[in-house]
């Protein structure tokens, strides 16, 4: 199965707001799934920006609005921080739902297990290459979900997420497109 919901020029669209039920779960939790991800939706859109010199979308002066569209985005966001064993920190509802997990299991997950034990140096090396350069684009790799689905992820964006003090947050991924795969293929 093929999931393709198109990226292209989505600096010019503007993407409906969350409804009450997703909004309700998300931005009234207790941090980290409410204000901090909030604040970290705008590192992740500045730090985008900074890198790539585009934008990921059209960009408001209301953090809270910002947070709110880039989670309900139709393409995929997912970040870590910086601990040694990095532990994903945000996830749109995109990838959530590709993953297979809730806010709750995501920031409890390490990143490396997005990736199957196999493919985890090939990864290390994506990230260590895109820490060394800032962003890579145009990346493609599989990955697999909690519950053990695998996809392929086209065309993936991984960019170093920073504060506003340029203190290293982190690295982030964004896509639009992945084919969902069979047991045996690669």
């Amino acid at each position: 199965m093929e999931r393709d919901v198109g990226r292209e020029r989505v600096n010019d669209r503007e993407f409906a707001p969350l409804n009450e039920s997703a909004r309700h779960s998300l931005f009234t939790l207790p941090d980290p799934l409410g204000e901090r991800w909030i604040v970290h939706a705008r590192a992740l859109l500045d730090s985008f920006r900074d890198r790539t010199g585009a934008e990921l979308l059209v960009r408001s002066d209301d953090p809270q609005d910002e947070a709110e569209r880039l989670f309900g985005a139709p393409f995929v966001v997912v970040s870590h921080g910086v601990e040694p064993d990095p532990i994903l920190n945000y996830g749109n509802a995109a990838a959530l739902d590709l993953w297979q997990m809730s806010p709750q299991e995501l920031i409890a997950t390490p990143s490396r297990l997005t990736a199957e034990p196999m493919l985890r140096d090939a990864r290390e090396r994506l990230l260590a290459e895109a820490a060394r350069r800032g962003f890579l684009a145009s990346y493609s790799g599989v990955r697999i979900s909690a519950r053990g689905r695998r996809f392929r992820i086209h065309d993936a964006t991984v960019w170093n997420v920073t504060g506003p003090d340029e203190r290293l947050l982190g690295q982030a991924a964004t896509f639009a497109h992945w084919t969902t795969l069979e047991a045996d293929e690669r």
